[in-house]
């Protein structure tokens, strides 16, 4: 990594791209701390920390605090997060939509076009609710029409901002830029939340020999995590491909071999949030309403729901609930590989190309076969996805860790720092081979 960015600055045009995003990481942490007006922001702290709610904390770890604080990036870029992900189901529903993403680079300008506007809808839908939300609790300076379009027009400008910054790295910084707002965000909450572990595990424990336990376990817990999700990144299975050797003219041409490389983690982090967001969308909306504090059966249930209450060895039967999110990420792991992942489209490719698996006949026993590996690899890939995402959940419940980060962040950081990495040494390869060439 140290050798990639050393070589990454010799070159003038990459280090300016690493220089223009950091740049533009420094307006993003500056916009979370800009306060959004027409907000009680110190009212809406105060609830923010009465609240007992995992989705919230992690909403709020995704936005780099902004939402706690009330800013102008509140929103951040979720709403383009969750565009992107029904652009990419509608793809599937919609012919005209498959047609644009087969139709080249004017196709995916097209989509690209389409998710901003679909980004900006959400955004404004978002705010909407939230400024009335927030204004019938008494959270805005005064609840009436210029307060409720102030905070609207400040929490939907703030997104469609930080969803133009995210477009500007990935044209002139280093690329992956959507990404890289969603890891800054992440990454300076984990200051906080390493301070948080720090007084509760450390500069509190009994002696010293206590203290020197519960440090090495947390780096342990910390880096067994970090390398487990880069091995779960990394991971792939190669499916073996020859190419038929042909004659055009005096000259023998193909016959080469290649491989299809099948991801143990296909569907990323996907999964993870799609049944995060399931379990606590109802806990959010009773949390709103100020409901869910009581002791029949719909309040218990949502206590089954909250992260917060699962490996609680005090109350372990709200830990049912972990076993349905696992069921979940499972689930949406096959669904959203299903999805994005055609095997008959790659077998038809394959045979119209001469290409074949050894072994392997063309066109249906290929997609078949393909079919059957991609069934273990998805599992597999779930499987580590729902370890990664347990760990966090099992230290916060049976220790009381109290962070705000977990598997997901983890991931995401781990993957979007393994991605840029890689796009910036074929940045570097692209530079090299040009200079090869003039020369």
């Amino acid at each position: 990594m140290l050798e990639t960015f050393r070589n990454a600055f010799k070159i003038k045009d990459i280090r300016r791209r690493i220089f223009y995003t950091l740049f533009m990481l420094v307006v993003i942490r500056i916009g979370s701390q800009l306060p959004l007006p027409g907000v009680n922001a110190e009212l809406i702290t105060n609830w923010f920390a009465n609240q007992d709610t995992d989705a919230l904390n992690f909403f709020d770890a995704i936005t780099g605090g902004s939402f706690e604080q009330m800013s102008v990036f509140a929103l951040n870029i979720t709403p383009y997060i969750t565009s992107s992900i029904i652009m990419q189901l509608l793809t599937i529903a919609i012919p005209k939509l498959e047609e644009m993403q087969k139709d080249g680079e004017d196709g995916r300008k097209k989509i690209v076009e389409i998710t901003r506007y679909v980004t900006v809808a959400l955004a404004l839908l978002q705010s909407v609710a939230m400024a009335i939300g927030f204004g019938r609790s008494g959270y805005l300076e005064s609840y009436d029409a210029l307060h409720v379009i102030m905070m609207v027009a400040g929490l939907t400008a703030g997104s469609a901002v930080l969803m133009w910054i995210g477009e500007r790295i990935t044209e002139k910084g280093v690329g992956n830029g959507i990404s890289i707002v969603l890891t800054i965000n992440i990454i300076s909450r984990i200051p906080e939340d390493m301070m948080t572990l720090y007084t509760k595990f450390i500069e509190d424990a009994s002696n010293v020999g206590n203290a020197i336990i519960a440090a090495v376990v947390i780096l342990a817990v910390i880096l067994v995590t970090v390398v487990f999700v880069i091995i779960l990144q990394d991971g792939e299975r190669k499916i073996p491909v020859q190419y038929s050797k042909k004659i055009q003219g005096r000259r023998q041409v193909g016959g080469q071999s290649t491989h299809i490389p099948l991801k143990v983690n296909t569907a990323g982090v996907i999964p993870v949030i799609f049944a995060q967001s399931i379990m606590q969308f109802p806990v959010v909306i009773a949390s709103i309403l100020g409901k869910g504090n009581g002791t029949g059966i719909g309040s218990q249930i949502l206590r089954g729901l909250s992260q917060s209450n699962w490996c609680d060895p005090n109350q372990p039967i709200y830990s049912i609930g972990l076993l349905v999110y696992i069921v979940l990420i499972i689930a949406f792991a096959y669904f959203y590989t299903s999805i994005t992942f055609n095997p008959l489209e790659i077998a038809n490719n394959m045979k119209r190309q001469g290409g074949f698996i050894p072994g392997i006949r063309p066109g249906k026993p290929t997609s078949d076969y393909l079919t059957k590996i991609l069934k273990y690899i998805i599992f597999i890939g779930a499987a580590g996805l729902t370890i990664v995402a347990v760990i966090p959940i099992f230290f916060n419940g049976v220790f009381n860790a109290d962070v705000s980060f977990g598997g997901t962040s983890i991931i995401i950081i781990v993957g979007v720092i393994i991605e840029t990495l890689k796009q910036i040494e074929s940045q570097m390869l692209v530079r090299y081979y040009k200079g090869f060439l003039n020369d």
